[in-house]
C-alpha cells in the first residue's frame, strides 16, 4: 500500500547560487543522486501528489529545488531540496562546472540541513560518483541514508543479491529499498525522514 502523509507540498523556490537559499526555517531533508536514479518520482511518491517534475531527459534538474511541506494549518514542517542529478556526460561543461558554487556551500555549511536521501540505482552496480558522494557526506559529518531506487525491476534473488552487493560495495551497515512504482519502502523511508527532522524542531 502506498504510504500516504498528512503534509501539502507546496513549491518555495530554485536556487542557483547560495545567495539564492531561502531563509532558514522547516528541517531540510535533501534528495541526491546521478541523474535518471529516480528521484523526482521518489519525491512524488513521499509527498503522494506531482510536487516534482519528472523528465524523460536526465539531467534537466540545474538547481537546488525546495518543497515546503504544510500541516493542515497551512505551518511549514519540513522541507525538501531537490538537488541536481550528478553523474550525466550531456551535460554542458559551462553547467556543470558552476554547480560546486551553491552545492557544496548548500551542503556543506546549511544549518537546517537534517538528512541528506542519497539515491541508488538497485538495477545499476555502485559507480564511482556515488561512492565520493558518500565519503563526502561521511567526512563533512552529515547525516545520510542511502536509499536504492527501481526495486520494483528486480526479482527476490536478484532485489536481494543486487542490494547486498551496493551495501558492501559502498561500505554501508544500512541501505533502504525503495519503488516509487509500487510505494515499497517509502513508509519506511519516511520514519528515517522524521527521525532526522525531529531534533531540528
Amino acid at each position: 500500500m502506498l504510504y500516504r502523509m498528512r503534509y501539502t507540498t507546496q513549491f518555495l523556490l530554485s536556487a542557483t547560487a547560495a545567495a539564492h537559499f531561502p531563509p532558514l526555517g522547516a528541517p531540510e531533508i535533501a534528495f541526491l543522486g546521478r541523474s535518471n536514479v529516480g528521484k523526482s518520482s521518489l519525491l512524488n511518491a513521499l509527498a503522494g501528489e506531482k510536487a516534482a517534475r519528472v523528465s524523460q531527459t536526465p539531467g534537466r534538474t540545474r538547481a537546488i529545488n525546495f518543497f515546503d511541506l504544510l500541516d493542515e494549518r497551512a505551518r511549514p514542517r519540513l522541507r525538501f531540496a531537490d538537488l541536481p542529478g550528478y553523474g550525466y556526460a550531456k551535460i554542458a561543461k559551462s553547467i556543470s562546472s558552476t554547480w560546486p558554487q551553491f552545492i557544496e556551500p548548500y551542503l556543506a555549511a546549511r544549518p537546517s540541513l537534517a538528512l541528506c536521501v542519497c539515491l541508488v540505482d538497485a538495477n545499476v552496480p555502485p559507480q564511482p560518483s556515488d561512492r565520493q558522494l558518500i565519503q563526502w557526506l561521511r567526512a563533512a559529518g552529515r547525516a545520510f541514508v542511502v536509499a536504492a531506487t527501481k526495486v520494483d525491476r528486480l526479482s527476490g534473488n536478484r532485489r536481494a543479491q543486487s542490494l547486498l552487493f551496493l551495501r558492501n560495495d559502498l561500505e554501508l551497515d544500512d541501505l533502504l529499498a525503495v519503488s516509487a512504482k509500487t510505494g515499497y519502502g517509502i513508509s519506511t523511508l519516511w520514519t528515517r525522514i522524521e527521525a532526522a527532522a525531529a531534533p531540528a524542531r
